[in-house]
């Protein structure tokens, strides 16, 4: 039979069956069905017009011995030799043992249970850790790394204003011109500011803050320490005696604690101010607002607003670091655990404020 190409292909002569040029992957596609019939009661398989062989190749070569029963291979230069050795050596390894069989729904069960308690201990210890470090701190500040503390400051709470600043007008906004419309029908527009103000210092803006760090410093911390994991920096830290906890993770918590209040205080006043406009531009004066304003929020609702968010960002930033020392080695790890940093602390977030609201009510604060 004639070649596909100058460079590959096959004759049958007899019972022998030569091979020549070069069988690579590029000119083996479309001399593999040929070949095999052409193979079938040959007795010897020649390769000494072979220049060149690679693994699809030798793949070939083998196929075609198999086909022909009885028959041998000779012929072949050294270099085609060894590819075709590594080839035979690599058909007749073993084969990799089988995966396990999946569990059934009762063990699907157990091990979900075993590995959340792993994963509750795992917590435990580290908020265990924390708290005998934080502990540890309080009598000798200048354990704390001013450095990194400043710099965390920096970028969890400078950096993040002007997204606060606009998140803040634009919820004052929505909410203004939203609750402009049912209020309309009842004659009863003069309570959207303390409408929107009690609903800004109390709950949306610890939660927009919240979100803000969450997003942008909680998926940071994760990034960080996650690759910091990846790259065993942290085991070199341990090695060296030097505890991360005190070295990585405190500055992380005391900058996202004096942060997060801040941030709130600034999503309630931009919110105030875009609420403000809003009325501007339905006809009520400043003067009014601010009245009442003033008549309704009162100090407590805003201090506890602020609280909730010290809260919040001491949880968001503990769930980011430890996520960060908990990353895998894989390649994924890093983002992982960033996604598992911001997920976590939203939830956490929620869950926390479902709680406040009820302490809040029982104390009739």
């Amino acid at each position: 039979m004639t070649d596909q190409a100058e460079q590959a292909g096959f004759d049958r002569q007899d019972d022998t069956l030569r091979l020549r040029g070069a069988l690579t992957t590029r000119q083996v596609g479309g001399l593999w069905e040929p070949l095999l019939k052409a193979a079938q009661g040959a007795r010897r398989l020649d390769l000494s017009g072979v220049t060149a062989l690679d693994t699809t190749g030798a793949a070939l070569v083998l196929r075609g011995a198999a086909v022909a029963g009885e028959a041998t291979v000779e012929g072949a230069s050294a270099p085609v030799s060894a590819v075709l050795k590594r080839a035979q050596d690599a058909l007749a390894a073993p084969r990799p043992a089988a995966g396990p069989k999946p569990l059934p729904f009762v063990g699907r069960v157990g091990a979900w249970g075993v590995e959340g308690l792993r994963a509750f201990r795992a917590s435990t210890g580290f908020l265990g850790e924390t708290v005998l470090m934080g502990l540890a701190v309080l009598p000798q500040p200048r354990r704390l790394r001013v450095a990194d503390l400043l710099r965390h400051l920096d970028e969890a709470g400078l950096r993040a204003f002007p997204l606060a600043i606009l998140l803040g007008t634009l919820i004052g906004v929505i909410l203004a011109f939203q609750s402009s419309i049912p209020m309309r029908q009842f004659g009863a527009e003069i309570f959207i500011p303390p409408l929107v103000g009690i609903s800004l210092i109390r709950e949306l803006g610890p939660l927009i803050a919240a979100i803000i760090v969450a997003g942008r410093t909680g998926s940071a911390y994760a990034a960080e320490l996650g690759t910091m994991t990846v790259n065993e920096e942290v085991d070199a830290l341990r090695i060296m005696g030097v505890d991360p906890v005190s070295m990585l993770v405190l500055p992380r918590l005391v900058a996202a604690l004096l942060v997060m209040p801040v941030l709130a205080l600034v999503v309630n006043l931009t919110g105030l101010f875009g609420m403000g406009v809003v009325m501007g531009t339905l006809g009520f004066p400043a003067a009014l607002v601010l009245n009442q304003l003033s008549q309704w929020l009162t100090l407590g609702s805003l201090l506890g607003g602020l609280f909730k968010a010290g809260v919040f960002g001491l949880v968001i930033a503990g769930i980011g670091c430890r996520a960060g020392l908990g990353a895998g080695r894989g390649p994924r790890a890093v983002g992982d655990a960033a996604t598992q940093a911001v997920v976590g602390g939203i939830v956490a977030t929620v869950v926390l404020d479902g709680l406040f609201a009820v302490l809040f009510y029982r104390l009739g604060w």
